[in-house]
């Protein structure tokens, strides 16, 4: 059902987009507002979707528990922070007390937070004058109740959240905590929201092994408190009353399910994001195994500098452009997007692409994020001694002062161009005729980045590369590879296993040229001259990577066909589509050009990972970039999509922009 409903909502968020930016501006203002109302309307019933499946997995015993030893500071720093801002904006009050013998609890930190989040956000939602209070103890005396778990539970610890709002008639409270129930008819007017949040709560509470209680006086507010054991020992075998008053169901629920994780929650590690000052070296590490995250931070930490943690890309892209970090750690495998499309993403944004992004990951492609503008790579897992050099190096780089750029090349007119071309007073440049003196100076004086023309009076351009390659000590140095002649694909192949880019001397090269340097040396946008602002952003605004490319798309709606096709190829791309895994492949191998293929999961007869695993078992199409796009609530989606042959995979509900962004990462020439 996840995919059944996603799928037509694919097309309504997609196409409410494109109309609402209305590219040609032939819809008038009201015709831009419309289909901004629908895209936002898609949206929230993406949400009310969300919380309907959530629901459902939790009920059918689907969801499991990870139990894991959490502290009391980073619980309530974590789920707290979100509020305080909107508490000041607001003129409330926003008290938390946690009682100071509590240090730490074990239950599934993700599912606590769930709940108090739900508990805190309807605080707020109904609550306009006086404030809200969130108090953390433990019960005195323990539990008296009949719950069948907390009744046998050493130590029970209370989570009430009580507000000043408009509080519950004390007839409207049996049904609180059903599912799209709300007190007064015309609340989700007033106030908005599904009426879904209580009932996953109350599910999510009872799969803790816990309960909620409700006091409530009307027009005084509400109360409402969560008991949990302190240590988690499995759900209660039946639904316990979520209120003082009076049973809310008693619907059974599967005990103690297995401890298998369905769908790894992403814990939020608590970072250093309140106490930042101008001056602070920041380091955003992306990293979604919290274990891991918590060490990198510390070491960071040791090191003098701040820390920005996110566990998903998209969460990454936000810190990025919000906090301007120093620099990045970036891993390649994350739940919503692979790392290479967040890499992508900061280096097409002007305003983060000066920022060094060092890959840390398992996948040995070490020249594909170069390549895309890496400053460096570092396998994972590593050394404590591997880590402290990595990050050395990083901060050393970060630092404030001019870089470097070698340019190889005996033409002095050619010289004369690119140094007119790249110059600026945040950038050193020296120009060298023969590749003999290239590596002399390198070895005197390291160059943050090299321009290499192919044909030099004593040896050609690949023997220079080679030099630089097979020398650990200038290995890592990015060289741009300029040309005038046409390559031979092994010329080219040969190229891209050992340069950062080539750039093939033409109408755009200017521009390229100007934007790989850019790249490698980290340079910023904004600090260029504004004639040079303007030749990159004519570069990237023209999505010259994607014109003329043929684009197989697979797709079994014909909605999503017509969707994604507009987007595309409004772009310039050529789009084939086929509805089958098996007129994919049929297409493919009666022979047309196919550059990248885009690849849903679902269909019927040969899904997409069977497609995949056809078309990689063919020896012309190894390299054919492949990506796929999946139903995120599926467990092991990413995993199963790699395995299968993917090169890349997308959630569903596609997002525009990371899907352009995916192509470019796999079209850059």
């Amino acid at each position: 059902m996840s995919h059944e409903l996603r799928t037509p909502l694919n097309s309504i968020l997609i196409l409410g987009q494109q109309l609402g930016d209305n590219p040609e501006g032939n819809l008038t203002s009201r015709q831009v507002e419309f289909a901004r109302t629908i895209h936002a309307a898609g949206t929230d019933l993406l949400n009310l979707i969300t919380d309907i499946l959530d629901l459902s997995k939790i009920e059918s015993g689907t969801v499991s528990v990870e139990a894991e030893e959490i502290s009391f500071i980073n619980l309530t720093e974590t789920v707290t922070r979100p509020f305080r801002h909107e508490a000041e904006s607001r003129g409330l009050f926003f008290d938390v007390q946690v009682d100071p013998s509590l240090r730490t609890l074990t239950t599934d930190s993700k599912r606590l937070q769930q709940v108090l989040k739900n508990l805190l956000s309807n605080a707020f939602k109904f609550t306009e004058h006086g404030g809200v209070r969130l108090g953390i103890s433990t019960v005195a005396g323990g539990w008296t109740g009949g719950h069948p778990v907390l009744k046998n539970a050493p130590t029970v610890v209370a989570f009430e959240v009580t507000d000043t709002g408009i509080g519950i008639p004390p007839e409207k409270q049996r049904i609180t905590f059903e599912a799209f129930q709300q007190a007064d008819a015309t609340t989700s007017r007033k106030y908005g929201g599904t009426g879904l949040g209580l009932a996953i709560s109350r599910e999510l509470s009872n799969l803790l092994g816990g309960e909620i209680q409700l006091r409530s006086q009307p027009g005084a507010g509400s109360s409402f408190t969560l008991y949990l054991p302190l240590n988690y020992v499995g759900p209660s075998a039946t639904r316990a009353p979520a209120m003082d008053t009076a049973p809310v169901s008693t619907v059974q629920t599967p005990p103690h399910p297995a401890m298998r994780l369905v769908e790894r929650p992403i814990e939020q590690v608590p970072d250093d994001r309140n106490i930042l000052e101008p001056d602070d070296t920041v380091l955003l590490i992306v990293e979604d195994d919290p274990h891991y995250a918590r060490v990198l931070a510390d070491l960071v930490r040791d090191h003098g500098m701040k820390v920005l943690i996110a566990g998903r890309g998209a969460d990454a892209l936000a810190l990025a452009r919000e906090y301007q970090p120093t620099a990045v750690l970036l891993d390649v495998f994350l739940p919503d997007m692979l790392g290479w499309t967040v890499l992508s993403q900061l280096k097409q944004n002007p305003a983060t692409r000066h920022i060094p992004v060092q890959i840390v990951t398992l996948d040995e492609d070490r020249q594909h994020g170069l390549a895309r503008g890496a400053f460096s790579f570092m396998t994972k897992p590593t050394t404590t001694e591997g880590l402290e050099l990595a990050l050395s190096k990083l901060t050393n780089y970060a630092k404030p002062r001019r870089k470097r750029l070698l340019v190889v090349e005996d033409n002095p007119l050619e010289q004369l161009s690119i140094t007119e071309l790249l110059g600026h007073d945040d950038i050193d440049i020296e120009t060298v005729e023969t590749g003999k003196y290239a590596i002399e100076r390198l070895y005197e004086e390291p160059a943050d980045c090299v321009v290499l023309d192919l044909r030099l009076p004593d040896m050609s351009g690949f023997e220079v590369l080679e030099k630089i390659r097979d020398d650990a000590s200038l290995s890592n140095v990015p060289v741009v590879v300029v040309t005038g002649r046409e390559l031979s694909p092994e010329e080219d192949a040969r190229l891209h296993t050992m340069a950062r880019s080539v750039v093939v001397k033409g109408v755009e090269s200017p521009e390229r040229l100007l934007d790989e340097t850019a790249l490698f040396l980290h340079r910023v946008v904004s600090d260029l001259p504004a004639e040079k602002q303007r030749m990159l952003e004519r570069l990237h605004s023209s999505d010259e990577n994607l014109v003329g490319q043929k684009l197989l798309l697979v797709d079994d709606d014909a909605r999503n066909i017509f969707a994604l096709s507009s987007v595309l190829e409004r772009r310039g791309m050529e789009v084939l589509t086929a509805t089958t895994g098996r007129e994919a492949i049929n297409l493919l191998a009666s022979g047309p050009e196919v550059a990248i293929v885009l690849m849903d999961i679902m269909m019927p007869e040969m899904d997409g990972y069977q497609t995949m695993e056809v078309i990689r078992a063919n020896p012309a199409f190894r390299r054919l970039p492949i990506i796929a796009l999946t139903a995120k609530a599926m467990k092991g989606d990413r995993e199963k999509c790699l395995e299968a042959g993917a090169s890349d995979y997308l959630a569903k509900p596609v997002n525009t922009e990371q899907l352009l962004s995916a192509l470019r990462i796999w079209l850059h020439r």
